[in-house]
């Protein structure tokens, strides 16, 4: 795959980049150790500046990071300077929470003295998507250089210039040169990085395919991973819910970044007494959305990154007539709204769409689908509404809607998720831990399970 800035919205190359060479990746992964020897020794105080001076730089230049991803990726640009504003804040968080989540912690034993030190492992590789290119990253950038680490990205092929601007920033920040850089290199280079001694870790965020390789890869060579992997997160609604706050949350959960998120609600489980109701209201919600330009503010959904991302949802949906799903609305990339503003044709637009009636038994019920598509299932109880909510092989998050305290109970202890929001839309926050179970992945980001992940958790005695 060329490594290129390609608009989503007009199918338009704005700009190529040349692959690294063998000899250029070597010479940043010894940059890369040279600066760990140094930084190593730097002390929480000082890189807690840095992350500050971080998160100054993305405030201070909001919009024009936004356009950047907008221009590659294509969300909304009012959800891209989101984003950044993001980013600043998870810089913000270990910024002040670092040093005390890396602190000795004292354990009562048969020795004079006994604790538990956390020191920084040296490079980590991160693999990172472009859904969300700026957010990815930073929330795995901001906790590995507070612990002392170093970062070596390899970003998505697609999102160069966002990839290079990460690097800019943090070095504009004050980070040492090799503290953190960016590879600009294809898929076919991370077993050779990986395989190189002075990488110790990695973490990836992407697809089950992409996750078992790098898992497989870091195995062979005894490396630690974390993987954030695929999603078919349920939203459940019980009779007992808000409806109008449920139907609301749902199209905001769904549509999400152009409906190209881990954690949107993908499969809607809705209790048979209310889902007449709960249909028709998301429909007419939906019917409202405005498909267009992803720089123009009313934009609701803009276009889907890549081609091939169009090419796999249309055919998904049509697996899905074909398997006797019905279309409530949508489900042709040729019906979308007259009111856009850019040439649709040309772009990867894809409309809102619904589809329901699909068997449990329907292969395709056990695919993620990633863009702005929501299966629409009836159950007749919780019983069976968490019994579907868990019948995939994914576990990343699950949102659930309810008023009766024994469902919401039940709701938390039984779905098999890494997270369960009751009565909310799920959403990754600094201040908690984030990741999945079965083939959403392992390990955790974020919170201090976050930071804890790429360190030697090393145990010392006296006496």
């Amino acid at each position: 795959m060329a490594i290129a800035t390609i608009n989503p919205a007009t199918g338009e190359t704005i700009k190529t980049f040349e692959p690294l060479t063998d000899e250029a990746i070597a010479l940043k992964l010894d940059l890369a150790q040279q600066a760990f020897e140094q930084y190593r020794h730097t002390s929480f105080e000082q890189r807690a500046t840095w992350l500050q001076a971080a998160a100054k730089i993305l405030l201070d230049e909001r919009e024009q990071f936004g356009k950047t991803m907008t221009l590659e990726m294509g969300k909304p640009i009012a959800a891209a300077i989101a984003e950044v504003e993001k980013c600043a804040s998870v810089c913000q968080y270990y910024a002040e929470n670092g040093a005390r989540f890396l602190a000795d912690v004292p354990a009562q034993t048969d020795a004079s003295q006994s604790f538990i030190r956390f020191q920084p492992l040296g490079i980590v590789l991160a693999v990172m998507p472009w859904n969300f290119p700026f957010w990815q990253v930073f929330r795995f950038a901001a906790p590995a250089l507070m612990a002392g680490n170093m970062g070596i990205l390899k970003h998505a092929s697609n999102v160069p210039q966002c990839a290079l601007a990460i690097e800019d920033i943090l070095q504009r920040a004050g980070f040492p040169r090799g503290a953190f850089q960016t590879l600009l290199v294809g898929a076919d280079k991370v077993a050779s990085i990986i395989a190189d001694h002075r990488v110790k870790a990695a973490t990836l965020t992407g697809s089950e395919a992409a996750g078992a390789s790098l898992a497989s890869l870091a195995g062979k060579h005894i490396k630690k991973t974390v993987l954030e992997l695929g999603g078919s997160d349920p939203f459940v609604v019980m009779e007992s819910a808000d409806l109008d706050a449920a139907v609301s949350t749902a199209v905001t959960a769904r549509m999400i970044n152009n409906g190209q998120s881990c954690i949107a609600a993908k499969r809607f489980i809705v209790q048979e007494s209310i889902a007449d109701r709960f249909t028709q209201k998301l429909v007419e919600k939906y019917a409202s959305l405005k498909l267009g330009d992803p720089f123009d503010p009313e934009t609701d959904i803009g276009p889907l990154a890549t081609r091939g991302i169009l090419d796999d949802l249309e055919h998904q949906v049509q697996t899905c007539i074909e398997q006797g799903g019905k279309v409530l609305i949508g489900g042709d990339s040729h019906s979308v709204p007259t009111r856009s503003v850019v040439s649709l044709q040309k772009g990867n637009f894809y409309p809102p769409t619904i589809v329901a009636e699909l068997s449990l038994d329907s292969p395709i019920v056990q695919e993620e689908f990633f863009g702005p598509v929501a299966l629409l299932f009836r159950v007749p109880d919780l019983d069976a509404a968490i019994q579907l909510a868990n019948g995939t092989p994914f576990g990343l998050g699950a949102s659930a809607w309810t008023t009766d305290e024994t469902e919401r109970d039940r709701l938390i202890n039984e779905i098999e998720s890494g997270c369960v929001f009751i009565n909310g839309m799920v959403k990754s926050d600094p201040r908690l831990p984030f990741g999945g179970t079965k083939h959403s992945g392992y390990g955790r980001e974020l919170g201090v399970e976050g930071i804890h992940e790429f360190v030697n958790i090393k145990t010392v005695w006296v006496k």
